[in-house]
């Protein structure tokens, strides 16, 4: 069985996030074009939602909030960004065995359509798409049952200011940083091409999309929503749209902050910037013992309760033992955490690095 093509166009905004959910939970190798009739937020699997996002911002402008099962940063998305959603099976010869070979070939159909479009894109490690020095694409893979979920988006154009405003951010100072140093990192179609844009309609610029990824994977046979994968897709939302799902009920997510609770015992909360996206990690420390650890952050894993393996696996350790219990978990577990090393793990626990 050939792979199939869901070339949907606008779909209402949660179905352009539960098909690919759904497609995967059917084991249905597929290449889906949609993008939502309306906006929303998007979360990763790893984020806190309450320490993420400014819901009561999102509550007053009618403003719904999808948890992904995927990694990656919080993101405001409407019908300017067009998403190409695929879908494998984790045993397919189709899918290299690294990481980063995954997202540079199946990367190259996006970057294939911006360069006939007119825009110079180019390939970055690791999973990024650029257009001079602006990103111009979001994209993130995950595994999800037996198959292999990437995403990935041609960004039209993009509301840069509601994107800042429904971010929680301590002040408003820090907002018009955060919206001033977005608008100098990510650029549209619009952007690069200004009046020129207008004639790259969503269909055509799909049409040219489908062509790209079937001259990588072959001929995919076109497909609409039947009564199998609707009924997955509701079944989805009732679980996906739940409150226990969207606030991660059941998973502790500490306030944050940084008190001492006596001499050698702290509550800390930090912070790093690694290749592969933010790590936040907050625990105790009491004695030089860590307890309570939880780690939250934009990045991607694989699988996914690979953070939950390494927050049990270090638990309790003392971090002079650190390093090498780091080094034992990547040899001794299939994770991988693309961009994210051993070293950048001990800088956000506060551990200096054995040479």
């Amino acid at each position: 069985m050939g792979m199939k093509l869901y070339n949907l166009g606008k779909v209402p905004w949660d179905e352009s996030q539960l098909i690919y959910h759904a497609l995967a939970g059917l084991e249905r190798e597929a290449l889906c074009l949609v993008s939502p009739s309306s906006h929303y937020v998007c979360i990763g699997f790893h984020q806190d939602l309450e320490q993420e996002v400014d819901l009561d911002f999102c509550r007053e402008r009618g403003i719904p909030v999808f948890r992904r099962d995927l990694g990656g940063g919080a993101v405001y998305l409407d019908g300017n960004q067009l998403f190409f959603q695929l879908i494998l099976k984790r045993k397919s010869p189709l899918v290299p065995a690294n990481k980063e070979a995954f997202y540079k070939k199946f990367l190259a159909p996006a970057i294939e359509v911006y360069r006939t479009i007119g825009i110079p894109a180019e390939y970055r490690p690791i999973n990024d798409i650029i257009a001079g020095t602006r990103k111009i694409s979001g994209t993130g893979a995950s595994e999800i049952g037996e198959c292999i979920v990437f995403v990935g988006n041609l960004i039209v154009d993009f509301d840069y200011e509601t994107m800042c405003r429904v971010l929680r951010v301590p002040d408003e100072k820090f907002r018009d940083k955060v919206q001033k140093t977005l608008k100098e990192n990510l650029s549209t179609i619009r952007r690069e091409l200004g009046e020129c844009a207008s004639e790259w309609p969503e269909p055509r610029l799909n049409r040219l999309m489908r062509q790209s990824f079937e001259r990588l994977l072959g001929r995919m046979e076109p497909c609409g929503i039947d009564d199998e994968l609707r009924e997955t897709m509701d079944k989805l939302r009732s679980r996906m749209l739940a409150d226990e799902w969207l606030f991660q009920r059941g998973r502790r997510y500490p306030d944050g902050r940084d008190i001492k609770i006596r001499a050698g015992t702290n509550v800390i909360r930090r912070m790093h910037k690694a290749m592969g996206g933010l790590i936040r990690a907050e625990m105790q420390l009491s004695d030089g013992r860590l307890s309570g650890i939880h780690i939250s952050g934009d990045f991607f894993c694989f699988p996914e309760s690979g953070i939950s393996q390494l927050e049990s696996y270090i638990e309790g350790l003392r971090l002079s033992d650190m390093q090498e219990a780091l080094e034992r978990f990547y040899g001794e577990r299939k994770v991988e955490t693309p961009g994210i090393e051993i070293r950048d793990w001990l800088e956000v626990l506060g551990v200096k690095e054995k040479k």
